[in-house]
């Protein structure tokens, strides 16, 4: 006779819990390369998609390199990364 209809649900629903739990385990090692894979993936979809700002990024700093524009615009950049810096330092601790 099979067993009532409440036992057998309780006991898949046990074993659906046990599988989540292994499959869990199995993938968290994956986690941070696929992670990774995923980033390299939205980049790779971002160039095709916008392949106009791509080749603007290459080229934007042949045309500053030798303007007072792009004395500006390094100055600029330095300042940047300096702030930029300061702040992931005092967010750190």
């Amino acid at each position: 006779m099979a067993p009532p209809l409440a036992l057998r649900r309780a006991r898949l629903i046990a074993l659906a819990e046990a599988q989540r739990l292994r499959l869990a385990a199995d993938v968290e090692p994956w986690r941070k390369p696929l992670s990774i894979a995923d980033r390299g993936i939205a980049a790779a979809r971002f160039v095709g998609n916008h392949p106009a700002w791509v080749v603007g990024a290459a080229v934007a700093p042949m045309a500053f390199r030798t303007t007072a524009l792009g004395t500006w615009f390094r100055r600029g950049l330095a300042v940047f990364q300096i702030v930029r810096g300061l702040r992931n330092r005092s967010s750190q601790g």
